[in-house]
């Protein structure tokens, strides 16, 4: 046990990876997909097609599975010395959002500059590093979170998880996403850090009783929909429960997905979900604007449904694309960039997972 109280015996990522944990962060980041391309699609378009509903019904759970997962394996790192932890676990990070929002600026730039000017470019840039920039929050946000854990290592672990707890409940909205994602997101990440092995136990016990699983995930899905087609899923408590209830939900899909060794893109999607998060943007921008366009499809639902597998597939082209151009520091970072020593690795650059 940690000093907090934190069990650091779950499952090893090193040795070999998990597969409903690849599994769930596969849903995870095609369900962000589908937001962005989604909610873009309609935005331009003006209207909502049948994909809305899809997005609506992911809302409560989209991200707090996402930060959960993030948090399981935290337990077996944390307790390294300061310098190894910031490299792993921050500079690693910050070397992406660097990068990634440099090349969202370089596309999107001249669209801005046609309406404020260049100068205000350059400010706009300037402001990403104090306010994140698009899509780009989550890689911003989860240093933020691996340093907070690690820093109040000595309190106790059940006043860390209370005060994250009172700040989700609080729907805290001061405009500044640092703030207002923290307040919203941090409780999950801890959780995934706090309880993993009762997360891994979890899975195991779906692994174990897969009828039994299904039942839960139909009584899950009903619940969740009522509540947010009734419009009570964003309220204090129960926009929480709902957090954490879809997080094992998706904990539990992602368990029977891997136990049947079916929809095997999902799993690797979710092995290189840092890889589609960082460059998504770019394919379903362009997807989304031939489409409309063109008007070739006026269902806007399909219009949607496309954008969401262009942004996917065209994420994975682009990093496809870069390795076998040598352009491998778009997605691994170099040594150079590294401040602490590579350990048991020979190959001098770290990959974005």
């Amino acid at each position: 046990m940690s000093s907090n109280g934190t069990s650091g015996a779950c499952p090893s990522p090193a040795s070999e990876r998990i597969d409903w944990v690849d599994y769930a962060k596969g849903i995870c980041i095609v369900m962000v997909v589908m937001m962005h391309s989604t909610l873009g699609v309609e935005a331009a378009a003006g209207k909502q097609g049948f994909m809305h509903l899809f997005v609506e019904f992911a809302k409560p759970f989209r991200m707090p599975d996402f930060f959960l997962i993030s948090g399981l394996f935290l337990a077996r790192v944390i307790g390294r010395d300061w310098r190894t932890y910031l490299d792993r676990k921050v500079v690693h990070f910050a070397y992406f959002y660097v990068l990634w929002v440099t090349i969202q600026f370089a596309f999107k730039a001249p669209a801005f500059a046609a309406e404020q000017g260049w100068t205000h470019v350059g400010v706009m840039y300037l402001q990403s590093f104090i306010e994140p920039f698009g899509t780009l929050w989550f890689i911003y946000l989860l240093p933020i979170f691996f340093v907070v854990t690690k820093a109040t290592l000595r309190v106790p672990a059940i006043v860390i998880w209370l005060a994250a707890a009172a700040l989700e409940t609080a729907h805290i909205a001061t405009g500044w996403t640092v703030i207002d994602e923290f307040a919203a997101r941090f409780v999950y990440f801890y959780s995934g850090y706090l309880l993993a092995n009762y997360v891994f136990a979890l899975a195991d016990r779906a692994r174990e009783k897969p009828g039994l699983a299904l039942a839960g995930l139909a009584a899950w899905a009903l619940v969740n929909g009522v509540l947010v087609f009734t419009g009570f899923g964003d309220r204090p408590v129960i926009s929480l429960a709902l957090g954490f209830a879809g997080a094992c939900a998706i904990i539990v899909t992602g368990t029977l997905l891997a136990r049947a060794n079916w929809l095997g893109f999902l799993r690797y999607c979710g092995e290189h979900s840092i890889v589609i998060y960082l460059a998504f943007f770019l394919p379903m921008a362009i997807v989304r604007v031939v489409l409309l366009k063109t008007g070739i499809i006026p269902d806007i639902g399909l219009v949607s449904l496309i954008d969401t597998i262009a942004g996917v597939v065209g994420a994975l082209l682009m990093w496809w694309g870069a390795k076998r151009a040598g352009l491998n520091f778009l997605f691994e970072r170099p040594a150079m960039f590294w401040i602490a020593p590579k350990q048991k690795r020979p190959a001098a650059l770290q990959a974005a997972e």
